[in-house]
Formats: structure tokens, C-alpha cells, sequence
């Protein structure tokens, strides 16, 4: 290089270094994060969007907020995830100060709305958890803010990640059963893990919306989403005939409980250190104890559910929801005008499990072939994982139209919402008459 040359271009690069010294430096720092923030730090939160957030995408992610009702939780939470980031009990202060790009709504059910909009409105993309709300109204309120604030709303239906439910959606696309007719879909909540619904905040309708909200919203979903259309109209039964005032004796909740040798249902919360640092460690502030009584009397949910939906596409379901029942898993079987496809799905909490799940594909006079898939992943089948990186670190690629935005977060709770009213008043209930939003064929 002649003399001349090498000062002409060391000399640019030197003026170039103090000309533009926050250039040089966003070249040295790597990629920009996006700015997230949290409301909501409890269990689910600290978990699925805190801790395993950080650990698989820790380079495209940056936590500069955590907000939470309770002032002890969100600073166990901070410690929790080792984040430098101030802390608020406010999420308007929060979202004015740090200014994230995305927020996290991992709160009670039945605030969802209150967070998703004022997130909205300040600017963020809003990563809500299952269900997005609880009723009609908040549910138009949240259609409504994303239209005027052209932010969007992601739906964390982490259902739809899992390989063998995937493998549900490419057999019905492929027309491997024909035309779907009809739907049984049963799931079963066992007295360890369904028992929990009834000890904690979902106990109430107020706050869960029911778990025809609450849990359904990720098995309506799954129905939407498999049939690729839309529910039209929702008819139901249920009651409250196990838990609740179902039992002569109870308590406040589970430590303190002078019956705990002669119930069933007793659990010991001091060994679960995880949950009494965030729950035990803080209930003073706010007087929530995460091992409430399941005898409570004021329990106002249903603890079994039988619901039939009728599709835009005419396909007709029918679902229950078990929620003391010995084992945990579900039943699925799709008919069709060419075959039957079917799963007996179980649960690893409370079976010796073989390392797969089936599934089973009959077509009309023809043989039966099983179908088995892999199922030792961990997070819900590997659906966590798969959901946690469409979300932060996507490709641009979406084949199974696993994401899901605010009409796919409304379409499964209106679901539950809807079969909720017509069991409380014995009549059948038209989706089309909850929001503006009108009930499609096909949403392929």
C-alpha cells in the first residue's frame, strides 16, 4: 500500500472513531436487545418468562422492569433472576420510566386486560399468558386498544409447540381421515394437579374466570387450531360437586390446619422451597396464601364440565373437563369421512411412562397404523422451548400457524366464556353475540 493511501484510510478511520463514537461503540456491543419487561412475578412468570427466558436467549434479551401488586415478590423475584433492573409496584410508573419495547403480562387472570392495554398504549408489544382475559368486555376492550395503538398482542399458547399435537395438525391437513365431522375431546386433571386450581387465586370466577377460561382456553385453542375454524355456538353443563363446601370440615389454608392428619388433600408447602420463598416468604403484604384450603367456601368454580361446541365449518365437539380424577391426561378423537385419528395422551406426574406418545390413524376399511412420537422433552413436550423462541428469537417462519395473536386469544376464551353463561342460565350461547368478532369457516 503506497504511503499516501495507508494515511488517507487510517486517517478516516481515526476521524471516523471520534465523529461517531456511538456508532463505534453499538459496533463493539454486538446487536441491540430488545427491552423487556415484566408484570406479573409470580411462579409462571419467574419461570416460563423469567428463568428460562434469560437461559435460552440472554443475547436478545434485556430486562429493564419488573412490576408486582406485592413489594416482597417482586424483589424476590429480581434475586431470582439475577437481574439488574429497578423494580415497581406501579406498572404505570414502570412502563414510563424504563420504556421497555415488549411487555410480559404474567398476572390474575382477570387483570390481563389492565396490563395488555396500558402496554398498548405506551408503545410495547404486549407477550400475554393463556387466558388473555376473562369475559366479553375485556376481551373487546382488548381488540379495540390493539387496533388503535397498532402495537400487537402475542397469545403464549405453548400447547401448539408440542411435537405429537403437531403431528395432529399435519395428518388432518393432509386429509389423512377426510373431511373432519366431529370431534371427543376429555381431559383429566388428577386430585394432585387439579386440586392445586381450587388452593389458589383460580378458585374464584372474579379472578380465573372459571377454568373453562383459565385451563380450557388451552384445549379450545387446540380445537380452533387443529379444525382451522371457528367456534359458532357453545351449550354446557357443569357444577361444583367435589370441592368447595363439598366437605364437613375446613380451613384458611394447609400450614396451620388443625384437620391435616385426616384429609386427603392436605399438602405441605414447606417442601417446595422454591414456592416458599416466593409465596410463604411474602404473604404479609398482601395476606395470599398459595396453599389455601380446597374446602374454601368460597369456591365459586365448577370442578366438572361437559360442553358442546358447534364449528363454523359445522364439525361438532364434545368436551369435558375432569378435575379429581385418579390419573392426569386426555382423550382425543377426530372422525372423519375417511377414518378415525385418535390419542390416549398421558401425563408423566402420575404414570410409568414409555418414552413416547401415540397416536392412531384408521381409515375407513382399511388397516390401523400407530404412530409414535417421541415425548421426552421437557416444558410441556418441548412446546416451551419451541414457544419461547418464535417469540424472541424468530425466523420469520411459521408452517403450522403455531402463533397466535389477539383473535386466536379471543376465540378460545370466548369458548369457555360462552359455555360458562349458558351453564349459569341453560341456554345455548352464539359466539357471534359476545364481540365483534364474527365466527369464520375456515382459517387456513
Amino acid at each position: 500500500m503506497q504511503r499516501r493511501t495507508f494515511l488517507q484510510h487510517t486517517g478516516a478511520v481515526v476521524a471516523g472513531s471520534f465523529l461517531a463514537p456511538d456508532v463505534l461503540a453499538a459496533s463493539l456491543a454486538g446487536p441491540k436487545k430488545t427491552r423487556v419487561a415484566m408484570v406479573g412475578t409470580g411462579h409462571r412468570g419467574l419461570g416460563m418468562w423469567g428463568v428460562d427466558v434469560l437461559k435460552e436467549h440472554a443475547d436478545k434479551v434485556e430486562f429493564v422492569g419488573l412490576c408486582d401488586i406485592n413489594p416482597g415478590r417482586v424483589q424476590t423475584g429480581k434475586q431470582m433472576l439475577g437481574v439488574n433492573c429497578p423494580t415497581f409496584t406501579n406498572l404505570d410508573q414502570m412502563l414510563r420510566q424504563t420504556k421497555p419495547e415488549v411487555l410480559i403480562v404474567t398476572t390474575v387472570d382477570g387483570s390481563h386486560h389492565e396490563q395488555i392495554i396500558k402496554g398498548l398504549e405506551a408503545g410495547c408489544d404486549v407477550v400475554t399468558e393463556k387466558p388473555m382475559t376473562t369475559d366479553e368486555q375485556k376481551a373487546q376492550a382488548i381488540i379495540d386498544a390493539e387496533k388503535r395503538t397498532g402495537k400487537k398482542v402475542k397469545v403464549t399458547f405453548n400447547y401448539r409447540y408440542s411435537p405429537h399435537r403437531q403431528k395432529m395438525y399435519e395428518l388432518l391437513r393432509a386429509g389423512a381421515i377426510g373431511q373432519v365431522t366431529s370431534v371427543d375431546f376429555h381431559w383429566y386433571l388428577d386430585v394432585h394437579h387439579g386440586a392445586d386450581y381450587f388452593r389458589r387465586w383460580h378458585r374464584k370466577r372474579e379472578h380465573s374466570g372459571s377454568l373453562l377460561v383459565h385451563k380450557s382456553t388451552h384445549h379450545f385453542d387446540l380445537l380452533n387450531w387443529w379444525l382451522e375454524s371457528e367456534p359458532e355456538e357453545v351449550f354446557a353443563y357443569g357444577s361444583l360437586e367435589h370441592y368447595g363446601k363439598n366437605n364437613p370440615f375446613r380451613h384458611t389454608h394447609c400450614r396451620p390446619c388443625p384437620h391435616k392428619d385426616k384429609c386427603a388433600f392436605y399438602w405441605d408447602m414447606t417442601k417446595n422451597q422454591r414456592l416458599m420463598k416466593i409465596y410463604a416468604a411474602n404473604e404479609q403484604h398482601d395476606g395470599y396464601h398459595r396453599d389455601g384450603c380446597v374446602w374454601r367456601e368460597d369456591i365459586d368454580i365448577f370442578d366438572k364440565m361437559a360442553v358442546q361446541i358447534k364449528y363454523a365449518n359445522k364439525v361438532q365437539v364434545s368436551y369435558s373437563l375432569t378435575t379429581y380424577s385418579p390419573y392426569e391426561g386426555y382423550r382425543i378423537a377426530f372422525n372423519g369421512t375417511k377414518g378415525r385419528l385418535e390419542a390416549w395422551i398421558k401425563e408423566k406426574q402420575t404414570w410409568e411412562e414409555e418414552p413416547f406418545d401415540e397416536l392412531q390413524l384408521t381409515t375407513n376399511f382399511g388397516k390401523r397404523e400407530i404412530i409414535r412420537m417421541p415425548n421426552h422433552e421437557p416444558g410441556h413436550g418441548g412446546g416451551d422451548v419451541r414457544l419461547r423462541k418464535q417469540i424472541f428469537a424468530p425466523d420469520g417462519q411459521d408452517p403450522y400457524r403455531q402463533a397466535a395473536g389477539v383473535r386466536d386469544g379471543a376465540m378460545s376464551i370466548l369458548v369457555g366464556i360462552a359455555a360458562r353463561q349458558s351453564i349459569d342460565t341453560g341456554k345455548p350461547v352464539r359466539i357471534g353475540s359476545l364481540t365483534s368478532l364474527k365466527p369464520q369457516v375456515s382459517r387456513a
